[in-house]
């Protein structure tokens, strides 16, 4: 069966989940998240006291993938999270859609989710930074990821956006947003990059 395998990244707090579960709908997909997929699948190597986040065993991790994919009745896979693209095996990838959101708009959103500290400026500072993005390119085939800049938009209007392009009726591109430049010229550089 030939199988339509679509990574949703970006930094936490971007609206990954919220995008892909959307996605999924529209597309009757089959949806992963790997942070629950990783924890059900007893995944779990150990707890990062500092980052406040789960290890997981990304070799076994991988496999459980391959496995849930060649299984599914399903034809389009959603997988949802920011290290996807260095877990999914890169045979069954066939897009990859880094959602970016401007560091002001994330900050809040970010902060409205509790995050503080050493975490919210590691975080915004992956945003800034291109993370997510040089992550994917290092991983996959540049014809294959898509940045979306997703500031402002609710998740319909970002789910329209990516089935324009699995349509081929827009076009994908990798290296359009630039939160660094937006800051430097905003005068806001310190303020939001802080480690």
């Amino acid at each position: 069966m030939n199988r339509l395998v679509i990574l949703v990244t970006g930094t936490p707090c971007v609206g990954k989940t919220k995008i892909a579960r959307q996605l999924t709908e529209t597309l009757e997909a089959l949806y992963i998240n790997l942070t629950e997929f990783a924890q059900t699948h007893d995944l779990i190597l150990r707890m990062d006291t500092q980052r406040k986040t789960a290890v997981v065993n990304e070799r076994k991790l991988r496999s459980e993938l391959r496995h849930a994919i060649d299984n599914t009745d399903k034809n389009t896979i959603i997988i949802d999270g920011h290290y996807a693209p260095a877990v999914v095996p890169k045979k069954y990838v066939n897009r990859i859609f880094v959602l970016r959101r401007n560091p002001v708009e994330l900050r809040e959103f970010m902060e409205k989710c509790g995050f503080n500290g050493a975490k919210l400026w590691e975080n915004l500072a992956s945003e800034i930074l291109d993370v997510c993005l040089i992550d994917a390119l290092q991983e996959h085939d540049e014809s294959k990821v898509c940045e979306l800049d997703i500031t402002g938009k609710a998740a319909p209007e970002v789910v329209a956006e990516i089935c324009a392009i699995l349509n081929e009726n827009k076009k994908c591109y990798a290296g359009c947003v630039d939160w660094l430049g937006f800051l430097e010229r905003e005068g806001l550089t310190d303020e939001y990059l802080k480690i």
